[in-house]
């Protein structure tokens, strides 16, 4: 398992990470698209998926919030993936630990994953020692 850096101003805990499965499709991605990122918006269908994009097609502004950036590089140069969050969403989610893990199916044809026969989802538990974001 890859846990994120912390990336929340006060905070002392990961709140994702990314399964071995996960990594490796995103190296793969990463091979043909170049960086990437994550953003997770919530809502129902493929809102509830963490969707997965060339870094910087998906603009993040005031409304999201940056939980992590996940280094995938297994030995290689680094190759940061940073995971956002929707404001809304994080209200809801905001006691929850994330894991990006990838299954067979498909999944929106907005994420990259999509055409692979792929697609990543989160798995979540409570986290140990939330700490509430303001």
């Amino acid at each position: 398992m890859i846990e994120a850096s912390i990336a929340i101003p006060g905070e002392t805990r990961p709140r994702v990470a990314l399964t071995a499965e996960a990594a490796d499709l995103l190296r793969t991605l990463w091979d043909a698209n170049g960086p990437l990122m994550f953003h997770q918006s919530g809502g129902c269908c493929d809102g509830s998926s963490p969707m997965c994009y060339p870094d910087g097609d998906f603009i993040t502004g005031d409304s999201d919030i940056l939980l992590g950036v996940l280094d995938i590089s297994a030995g290689r140069e680094p190759q940061p993936v940073d995971f956002w969050m929707s404001r809304e969403q994080f209200a809801y989610w905001s006691h929850t630990f994330l894991t990006v893990d990838v299954v067979k199916g498909r999944g929106s044809g907005f994420s990259l994953e999509a055409p692979e026969g792929l697609r990543f989802l989160i798995r979540s538990r409570l986290m140990e020692t939330a700490t509430p974001f303001e």
